[in-house]
């Protein structure tokens, strides 16, 4: 049996769990399915209401499309058509096995397969589940550990999955929000949505941010054209993100560098920053302010710079009691500190919310700001009431004694 013949036998497998088709052989044209030129091809069985089916879902530059197919000489068929597409790259699950397929420069199949060393449950689920965002199953979520190879969290992984749901819950909002109101320009396939994620490790939220943002719209994604950029200072990161990416057939950029120094060829429509430690975070809204970009949502982490300050500069009277203890001004300055980071942007021409990110129950960093760019300059009194967004910052930071990170980097 040949290559392709055991590549092919394994996708038309029953037990399926699930095959991937990405990258473009050297030499050749894009690959090509139902007259579109496209970047990848997920399949997997489904149970619908006419039986099982092959689903095949393909991704061109704009949005995903879904084709499903009945098992049997219908699901052949399909299957035959991909195969003759100039694919570089296949990687194929089976409930037993695992095959990777890699056609070399000189159009060579090169075959990997190994066995599991316990056969996994195959879902058919075709819904996605009620409430979810990303459906355990997804690819994205399997590669990166979050999910087994059954398309289940791993009880040790709920809590990132929780994180990564209320993440692209507000995500999603914002960007809604942001085309609505023409804050955010409309992507399109040959400008596509450009989002960077500083200081993005190992990537969790970058790929599902890219799964749910380019996902088909009737499995629940938003069907829009995207193009990530990752940027962290560890060269392990980056190699791990590059390999991930490449699995999952995505295009995106991954940078090693400070977030300080991050240089994009094009500025970014959104920019995250998801738990950069302490001033970190300050470097992330700095980049942002810097490039203009619409939307900005940042997630800080510690806040040792200000709390530091306050060790250091007698309290305002009356509110000594609040830095007497140590865990009372830790916590102040966590508040001060995201509180300054607010102001300020406001008074750049941000709309800023500070929200909850996730519950205090998975994980303590659950702060989150949200700011969208409507202005220039904000001049007018805050909505609140009292000082004006450009005094705001100054007087706050001159009653505790205390220089934000963010301020100096602004130039403020």
């Amino acid at each position: 049996m040949s290559e392709w013949q055991r590549l092919r036998t394994a996708i038309l497998d029953a037990d399926l769990v699930r095959a991937l088709a990405s990258g473009r052989r050297k030499g050749q044209p894009a690959p090509v399915v139902e007259g579109r030129e496209v970047r990848r091809v997920e399949l997997r069985v489904v149970d619908l209401k006419a039986g099982p089916h092959l689903q095949v879902v393909s991704y061109d530059a704009t949005q995903a499309h879904t084709a499903n197919h009945l098992l049997g000489e219908a699901a052949d068929a399909a299957v035959d058509v991909l195969l003759a597409q100039p694919f570089a790259n296949w990687h194929v699950d089976t409930a037993t096995e695992t095959l990777q397929l890699r056609v070399t420069k000189k159009g060579v199949p090169m075959l990997h397969a190994s066995s599991r060393s316990e056969a996994v449950e195959v879902s058919r689920v075709h819904d996605r589940d009620k409430g979810r965002l990303l459906r355990e199953d997804d690819p994205a979520l399997v590669a990166l550990g979050i999910s087994d190879a059954q398309g289940r969290v791993k009880p040790s992984r709920q809590a990132k999955y929780r994180q990564v749901e209320e993440f692209l819950r507000l995500l999603d909002a914002s960007l809604a929000d942001g085309l609505a109101k023409g804050h955010l320009r409309t992507p399109t396939a040959d400008d596509p949505l450009r989002v960077v994620d500083l200081g993005c490790g190992n990537a969790y939220l970058t790929f599902a941010a890219h799964q749910f943002l380019t996902g088909p719209v009737e499995a629940g994604g938003r069907g829009l054209p995207v193009r990530m950029t990752g940027v962290d200072v560890r060269q392990q990161s980056a190699d791990h993100n590059s390999r991930i990416a490449a699995e999952l057939g995505i295009e995106a950029d991954f940078v090693v560098g400070t977030i300080s120094d991050a240089a994009l060829d094009l500025a970014p429509d959104v920019v995250l920053a998801l738990h950069a430690c302490d001033t970190a975070t300050d470097d992330a809204l700095a980049r942002a302010v810097g490039w203009g970009a619409p939307l900005v949502l940042a997630a800080p982490c510690c806040h040792h710079d200000i709390a530091s300050q306050l060790r250091q500069a007698p309290p305002p009277a009356p509110y000594a009691a609040l830095t007497r203890d140590g865990i009372l001004r830790e916590r102040l300055a966590d508040t001060l500190t995201d509180a300054l980071r607010a102001e300020l942007l406001r008074g750049l021409g941000y709309r800023v919310d500070v929200v909850q990110f996730v519950e205090s129950a998975h994980t303590p960093r659950n702060t989150l700001i949200r700011a969208v760019r409507v202005a220039e300059v904000v001049d007018e009194v805050d909505e609140v009431g009292g000082a004006t967004t450009h005094d705001a910052p100054h007087d706050l930071a001159a009653a505790w004694g205390v220089r934000p990170k963010l301020a100096e980097l602004l130039g403020r």
